[in-house]
């Protein structure tokens, strides 16, 4: 019994309201008080007498206004109003102000965390517990970053930062979901809460129009969002004195709303939703065991997706180095599995023994200790058919447990969620693949006994008996497993191709400088966003998903992404995103009614024949018929649709097949749903680390070229064979180093397109541009069917179009014209990857092209390119000379074949071939110009009679350092 107080018996007593008046008040005299002192410089440029009073109170030399309205692009007048993290930052007085306060509020806000408890927490209710944890939290969280600054320690600041705003959302829902039935408060709630989230939108906007467009004014603009965001996140929690009024400190409950007589609000909308899908999904109550077991299968699902995404990552090393088909790449075959399951024997054996069906899946997962290319390959495809083997077999057996079965579907889902958010985490790598170790970023073991964690988990119970054959949904006329797999296997390869990796589709859209759509980061955590919420409206709402209206709706976004570029297809690409989670579903349950054998066998069997259609439109130049399927992405996405049309056609038969007859009950009435609530915390969460993700890897665009004060450029090309060494890694950690240590500022990179399913959906340049500071242009997109060009550059990207050089025959050859901003002066970089030798047509044409383009051109010009011609002869003459208006970096260099570097409009003053170990097939080669200065003369000098500044690094000559050095010249050579 808690202790009973008599009228006057308190020696002190105050209403409870006036801890959160407090909250609020000292809080905004926090923010408030630092923006006065930080600003009052400006009052003094329009009231000097004010301003004068000012200075008699408070020394001039505290005060910063000018410094904390100066961004790295603008100050005064353009930007004239601070930020909240530079108000409250690193200078004196303004921090000391803010900390001073900071400090107090911590009473009050503790005080009200623990009151909202009180009131609001109810035997055997768990939610209440968790939003305290998450308001302390909160407060702990709040701390750190106010008392660490980024000045302090950046990481840690941000880390602390972040940690914030992502409990922000838990405690914003979870206060609306335990409100008291006080119409005011929940209005006032709502509208704050509103308030908050919907200002992240023109936050988000100015602050890219900030970073990306560098526009003046926009982080004044964002400023006052920023602090929008103050005002509404502080005065949500002050919204609390309406409820607090109940109370009386030393505590009280004079109302008894602590004793949970009345129902919150979260109660009252279950009730009136509790026979729907949603109100099933919340309605139960909290079981740690089942949230393990949650946690578990959904990992279970991330290990589908991360080892059916590494098998064409490791076939694809196969024909990459065999320069054709090699024999390996029959391994993509092993997810047909499946069939297997027509032997009677064989789908009981593994009915009966999923455990150790699913722990033999995790053999992929310890190939990268494998060594040698081929056994790695081997284990990665017998983990696939295991996998297949397995989850199929999961899905059948469970026919007749809708609740289970959903279950199992929705962790499938969530996997793929999990895996594209470990890609966009690892700058498009998972790390967990075969092509990963420690050496490269890799996570392995971590992930393998995470693995071994969560099959013993989620595996413990016994499996289901097998279901009545009854419900098979065979007898149904009009149903088909033909027609139900092949439906299935489109949605499986259209979720693989678009959405195994958040950047998929931006590339898709992309069309290079200024920006005009979508960029990988932060804007691959809309793509993440669309996935949930497409697999939660697969989930809740299945009659309209499996709608012909949804489908043509889908169909006609599919359309745009094809075919449209920037916003617009991306916007389409959302949309096919969010179509593609919520059918999957469906069409996964549909396939389960039939015989698995015949209907996931197809499934996968279809998933192949698309998985090589779509590396056909652009290996056509070397596989068997592969003119036939030359540049038809859109033949691709075509069938891809229609294929899941068959699949709708084949659900809403069976679902129309079902509505008369008894079984519906036995489905679809079910007293056991799915509880989806643990689900919806792990996808909530999911969206969050996203988002965070998203934060940490947002662009700084404050690059620097290495030797500015020479005007020195260093620009290289080099073909990097896919970003797969010989060994069979992922190479761009490799290749950074190297970059890096020869102090490249341009780089042109070829062979660098790896967004297909064979490649992993992969784009090495997101590393390298992240980690060298560097802007990139990807080049001509996934959907333009070429193997790639791309440059990364110190210098802004001021505008750049991309090309498709005329291809008569042979592969398509790329290429980027890009205008660059070299220190105050525009020139221009062309990348460029020619045809092959068979095709000398193609290249003559090409050849013609690429020379009128550079002609074109009244800016200096560097091109970095892969030419495939002899110095001096063939095409060389047209490439330098007068149609091109190009010069050679170095006329005397006779020993190439591949790589060339030409220039005009530049003084060139060095130049350097260097080995390129293992990495790929193909050397770095590098040149040296000043800009603004007369090109100069072929005349070489040595080394000591050129500037240390100029100077390749001493690093690579002799032996050079991992199997780099200077080679063909054994050392850089220098021009006058």
């Amino acid at each position: 019994m808690p202790p009973k107080y008599r009228d006057g018996d308190a020696v002190i007593s105050f209403s409870g309201k006036w801890v959160s008046w407090a909250h609020t008040a000292i809080a905004y005299a926090g923010f408030v008080g630092a923006l006065i002192v930080g600003v009052y410089v400006a009052l003094s440029k329009a009231v000097p007498n004010v301003a004068h009073l000012f200075k008699r109170l408070m020394a001039t030399r505290w005060l910063h206004y000018d410094k904390i309205v100066q961004n790295e692009y603008y100050g005064y007048p353009q930007e004239w109003f601070p930020s909240v993290s530079a108000t409250i930052g690193d200078r004196y007085p303004e921090r000391a102000v803010f900390q001073f306060f900071i400090a107090i509020t911590s009473g009050p806000r503790f005080a009200l965390v623990f009151l909202w408890y009180v009131l609001t927490a109810r035997p055997g209710s768990t939610l209440p517990k968790f939003i305290l944890g998450t308001g302390l939290f909160r407060t702990i969280t709040c701390g750190g970053w106010t008392y660490i600054t980024s000045t302090d320690d950046h990481d840690w600041h941000d880390i602390f930062m972040i940690a914030y705003l992502v409990s922000t959302l838990p405690w914003t829902l979870g206060c609306l979901a335990l409100s008291p039935p006080n119409h005011i408060a929940i209005r006032w709630r709502k509208r704050l809460a509103a308030s908050f989230f919907g200002t992240l939108v023109p936050l988000i906007y100015y602050f890219i129009q900030h970073k990306v467009h560098k526009v003046p004014g926009a982080y004044t603009k964002y400023a006052f969002f920023e602090w929008a965001l103050i005002l509404f996140d502080v005065g949500f929690d002050a919204v609390t004195a309406l409820d607090f009024e109940g109370f009386e400190l030393v505590v009280k409950d004079v109302k008894g709303v602590s004793k949970g007589d009345k129902k919150p609000a979260a109660d009252a909308v279950l009730e009136k939703v509790k026979d729907k899908p949603v109100g099933q999904a919340f309605g139960e109550s909290f079981s740690w065991a089942e949230a393990l077991d949650t946690v578990a299968e959904v990992y279970n699902g991330y290990i589908f997706w991360s080892i059916l995404t590494s098998l064409g990552v490791s076939v694809w090393y196969f024909p990459l180095w065999h320069m054709g088909i090699s024999g390996y790449e029959v391994m993509v075959m092993t997810t047909i599995s499946p069939f297997l399951l027509g032997i009677p024997s064989l789908r009981r054996l593994v009915a009966q023994n999923l455990r150790s069906t699913y722990l033999l899946t995790l053999v992929g997962l310890v190939a990268y200790k494998l060594e040698t290319p081929e056994y790695r390959l081997f284990a990665v495809g017998f983990s696939t058919s295991m996998i297949c083997l397995a989850w199929t077999t999961s899905w059948s057996e469970d026919r007749a447990q809708p609740a289970r079965q959903e279950a199992k579907i929705f962790a499938w889902g969530l996997g793929l969620i999990a895996s594209s958010i470990a890609k966009f985490a690892f700058w498009t790598n998972n790390p967990i693949w075969p092509i990963m170790h420690a050496e490269n970023g890799g996570w392995n073991l971590t992930g393998l006994l995470l693995a071994v964690l969560a099959v013993l988990r989620a595996s413990r119970r016994k499996p289901p008996s097998p279901a009545d054959p009854s419900l098979l949904g065979s007898d149904v006329k009009g149903s088909s497993a033909v027609v139900a797999g092949i439906g299935l296997g489109g949605a499986i390869f259209g979720l693989h191709s678009l959405l195994s990796d958040s950047s998929t589709m931006i590339l898709w859209v992309w069309e290079g400088y200024p920006v005009r759509g979508p960029l990988a980061v932060p804007h691959g955590a809309y793509t993440i966003f669309a996935m949930g919420a497409g697999l939660l409206i697969g989930t809740f709402y299945k009659a309209i998903v499996r709608s012909w209206t949804a489908y043509g709706i889908a169909s006609i976004a599919a359309a745009v992404l094809t075919t449209r570029s920037n916003w617009l297809g991306y916007y389409g690409g959302l949309v096919l995103a969010v179509y593609l989670m919520s059918v999957t579903p469906t069409l996964i349950s549909t396939s389960a009614r039939q015989s698995p054998a015949s209907s996931f066998g197809l499934a996968f069997l279809t998933y192949n024949v698309l998985v090589l259609a779509h590396v056909w439109v652009v290996a056509y130049a070397f596989v068997p018929g592969g003119p036939l399927m030359r540049e038809h992405t859109d033949w691709v996405m075509a069938a891809m649709m229609l294929l899941i049309g068959s699949g709708i056609w084949s659900a809403q038969t069976l679902a129309a097949a079902r509505l008369g007859t008894q079984r519906k009950k036995i489905l679809f009435d079910s007293p056991r749903r799915l509880k989806s609530f643990y689900y919806i915390y792990i996808l909530v969460a999911l969206q969050l680390l996203s988002a965070s993700i998203a934060f940490l890897r947002f662009p700084t665009y404050d690059y620097r070229p290495y030797h500015a004060e020479e005007k020195l450029v260093t620009a290289g090309i080099w073909t990097v064979h896919f970003s797969l060494d010989n060994d069979m890694w992922s190479s761009e950690r490799r290749m950074r180093d190297v970059i890096k240590e020869l102090e490249i500022d341009v780089i042109g990179l070829l062979e660098s397109d790896l967004q297909r399913i064979i490649m992993g959906n992969r784009d090495t340049t997101q590393y390298l541009a992240e980690d060298l500071g560097m802007y990139v242009d990807f080049g001509p997109g996934p959907n333009k069917h070429t193997w790639g060009s791309a440059l990364l550059s110190k210098f802004p990207i001021l505008n750049s179009t991309h090309h498709l050089l005329p291809s008569p025959v042979g592969e398509l050859a790329p290429a980027i014209h890009a205008t660059l901003d070299m220190y105050g002066e525009h020139v221009d970089v062309v990348v460029f990857h020619s045809g092959q030798e068979e095709d000398p047509e193609d290249r003559r044409l090409q050849s013609e092209y690429l020379a009128a383009l550079m002609h074109s051109s009244p800016r200096p010009l560097i091109l970095l390119s892969y030419l495939v011609t002899e110095p001096k002869k063939g095409n060389y003459n047209t490439y330098v000379g007068e149609k091109s208006g190009m010069k050679d970096i170095d006329v005397s260099d006779w020993d190439r074949w591949c790589e060339y570097i030409l220039y005009k409009g530049l003084k060139r003053t060095g130049y350097a071939r260097v080995s390129r170990s293992t990495i790929t097939d193909t050397e770095i080669q590098v040149g040296k110009f000043v800009v603004g200065q007369p090109e100069g003369t072929d005349e070489r000098v040595d080394e000591e009679q050129v500037p240390p500044g100029q100077r390749f690094p001493a690093l690579f000559k002799g032996k050079g350092v991992r199997g780099h050095n200077y080679h063909v010249f054994d050392e850089p050579r220098y021009y006058n």
